[in-house]
């Protein structure tokens, strides 16, 4: 059954329950109303017949001729009333009914054939009694219930109908809601399927409101992640395939001329050198693509305690000396004053990632490299700057994807490398462009804490 039949379904039954157990407590509370109401009604009746008999029976009139007549009690009677008068041996006197009109008249006599009538209907349930005490004996006044019931039931229906079309309106309304709520999860199914048959950049955002809109924006937005990473890794396979098989075809190229004699003297020498060289080139490559591996799919490789980034800037600076020696560049390193810049991290893992980051800007620094460290709004933040040409805006967006390459790049999997270590040190990495001119990578870290290692 579709979701949209389903949710119509639970809610006219429970419109349909929600009616009834509502017209069960309405007919009980009606139905107790009308009789306290009679009841009342009956009381006060009672009490000006008795007044009246009192008053004939100081005046020695026989109940024959005694005027009896009711009056202000119409507006609040329920059904009518009948009157039956005994005298103190529980003999009928004067059997009569309350007339129906208003001002009351006489009250009408009733044969005395239907004396043994109201006798029995006064013992029973099925009528409303209401005895009072006079001189001559006793008034008693009669009222059958079903006539209540009849009045209460004619209320009720009349209600029922009000309820029921009360409750054609609400299921109409509810199909409308219903469709509407509905419709965009329809569409929300459809652009699923885009996702599972991996066409993600055919998915469409769907226009909705309240959670199922946050649902379909967070279905639209992972669709477009998949889209990039299905791209990325699309292209990490090319860039790898080509990556190994230069050097493999430098290796063979110049193996099969050393063996074939086509290099003599100080070529085969040279040769061999390039051998070496891209066999070097080519372990390299293969060593970061297992380590980023690693780093994506296994906890045990990282090993985490507290480091001090000043120090593992200045081990960094020391091992790229060489390198800034033959290339005339300078480092100007610049830490906060009585800062402390602990971070939780892999000492060895993080030292990478920063050879990595300084050596990219060594290769494209014109002559200065400034690494500044400190915290910044509660965090621990190292920037490696230099005043080289900086990074083109379209290579910005992608410069930390794996096998991404820039102008005199080697690899392509330095940047990747220090991102994902930065990552699983808890800190974000970040890449842009300085005002003055030259590239700027920034790295923020969460402060060190002793509660970091429980």
């Amino acid at each position: 059954m579709k979701l949209v039949h389903q949710i119509n379904l639970a809610f006219a039954l429970s419109l349909i329950l929600v009616l009834s157990v509502t017209a069960v407590v309405i007919h009980y509370v009606l139905l107790d109303h009308f009789i306290g109401t009679q009841r009342k009604d009956m009381q006060s009746i009672g009490a000006e017949l008795s007044a009246k008999l009192e008053t004939a029976a100081a005046q020695s009139l026989p109940i024959d001729s005694t005027p009896i007549a009711v009056s202000g009690y119409t507006s609040s009677r329920i059904a009518d009333v009948e009157v039956i008068i005994q005298d103190a041996q529980g003999n009928v006197v004067a059997p009569m009914a309350a007339a129906h009109s208003y001002p009351y008249t006489e009250i009408a006599r009733i044969t005395p054939e239907d004396t043994a009538t109201f006798q029995i209907a006064a013992k029973s349930d099925m009528y409303l009694t209401e005895v009072t005490a006079v001189p001559q004996g006793t008034v008693t006044l009669i009222t059958p219930i079903s006539k209540i019931k009849a009045i209460e039931q004619a209320l009720l229906g009349r209600l029922m109908l009000v309820f029921g079309v009360g409750a054609v309106i609400m299921v109409i309304l509810s199909l409308f809601i219903t469709k509407r709520l509905i419709k965009p999860l329809m569409h929300l199914r459809e652009e699923l399927k885009k996702v599972k048959e991996r066409q993600f950049s055919e998915v469409r955002r769907v226009s909705a409101s309240g959670e199922i809109g946050a649902v379909a924006e967070s279905v639209y937005e992972m669709a477009g992640e998949l889209e990039r990473y299905n791209h990325v890794q699309k292209q990490f396979f090319q860039n790898a395939s080509h990556e190994l098989k230069s050097p493999l075809m430098s290796i063979s190229g110049y193996a099969e001329g050393i063996r074939d004699g086509v290099f003599e003297g100080e070529e085969i020498r040279k040769g061999l050198d390039i051998i070496m060289s891209e066999s070097s080139r080519m372990k390299n490559i293969v060593t970061e693509m297992t380590l980023l591996a690693k780093l994506d799919s296994e906890d045990d490789i990282f090993k985490a305690t507290a480091v001090n980034l000043k120090e593992l800037v200045e081990e960094t600076i020391e091992r790229v000396n060489p390198v800034l020696v033959k290339k005339g560049l300078f480092v100007h390193p610049s830490y906060g004053d009585n800062e402390s810049l602990m971070v939780y991290a892999d000492r060895d893992k993080l030292l990478q990632a920063l050879l990595n980051i300084v050596s990219n800007g060594a290769r494209h620094a014109s002559k200065h490299i400034y690494i500044q460290a400190g915290i910044q709004n509660g965090r621990v933040l190292l920037t490696v700057s230099d005043d080289g040409e900086g990074i083109s805006e379209e290579l910005l967006p992608y410069l930390f994807h794996r096998f991404v390459k820039g102008k005199n790049g080697e690899s392509g999997l330095g940047l990747a490398i220090a991102r994902a270590i930065v990552e699983r040190c808890g800190g974000l990495i970040t890449a842009g462009n300085r005002k003055e001119g030259g590239a700027v990578i920034s790295l923020g870290f969460p402060p060190y804490r002793k509660t970091t290692l429980v």
